[in-house]
């Protein structure tokens, strides 16, 4: 029942989140516990060995897909997608972090910058925009008024499972791991949504509300039979 409870709540995160740009869903990869051996201990000291039952059930770990989510054009040019494989990079208080969610803006100094108002790096430091129009090619580069001022730093990781989630949309890469440059491109003007199934996240918190309840039923059961035992059958 715990385990089918921790599951719900990573599925109702997911369902919260349909609509985020650039979220990855979690899935909750449960595991069974040590099964216990099973022996009659009324045969003498060589009793013999019934076979094995499992515990329960736990979980044991929430790991996320990073399966690229539906791309949707917006038409602002602050907007921004990578297609393919790849994370921009952000400058937080925390150090860099990394993030598939392009909605962008730009602050009162003409710098690139994330909803929270986090800095996105380019290869050489912050994107600047000073200037009216800002176009960004394929590759990442970005100019303005037909100016070139920087290139958006792309990267990947080998290993995304590496990467733990934050919030916001943002992920941290073990110590060390600054990743490699990305192959992916970029598209302006589009944002890549959240990669969150809603039909099949609703079938799958269904399914776990009838498990939690069927789980449930089966300890009411089990304390019915206890207590037919202690109170009936220990009289006798």
């Amino acid at each position: 029942m715990l385990a089918e409870s921790m599951r719900t709540d990573v599925i109702s995160n997911n369902l919260a989140n349909v609509n985020t740009a650039g979220f990855k869903k979690d899935v909750a990869v449960s595991k069974d516990f040590a099964s216990m051996l099973l022996t009659r201990v009324n045969d003498g000291v060589e009793a013999p060995v019934i076979g094995s039952i499992g515990v329960g059930v736990m979980i044991d770990e929430v790991t996320t897909i990073q399966s690229t989510g539906a791309m949707r054009t917006t038409g602002n040019d602050f907007d921004m997608a990578i297609e393919g494989k790849g994370f921009f990079t952000v400058e937080t208080p925390q150090g860099v972090r990394y993030t598939r969610n392009g909605t962008f803006a730009k602050n009162i100094q003409g710098e690139l910058i994330t909803q929270d108002g986090y800095r996105v790096l380019g290869q050489n430091g912050p994107i600047r925009i000073q200037g009216s129009k800002m176009v960004v090619s394929d590759d990442g580069s970005v100019s303005v008024d037909n100016q070139r001022v920087g290139k958006l730093k792309l990267v990947d990781f080998g290993d995304e499972k590496q990467l733990a989630k934050e919030g916001s949309s943002l992920f941290t890469a073990p110590p060390g791991q600054t990743g490699t440059p990305a192959t992916g491109g970029v598209r302006q003007g589009v944002l890549e949504m959240s990669n969150v199934n809603v039909i099949g996240e609703m079938v799958n918190l269904i399914s776990n509300y009838r498990t939690y309840e069927v789980n449930g039923k089966v300890v009411q059961s089990h304390d019915q039979l206890l207590d037919k035992a202690v109170n009936e059958v220990g009289k006798i």
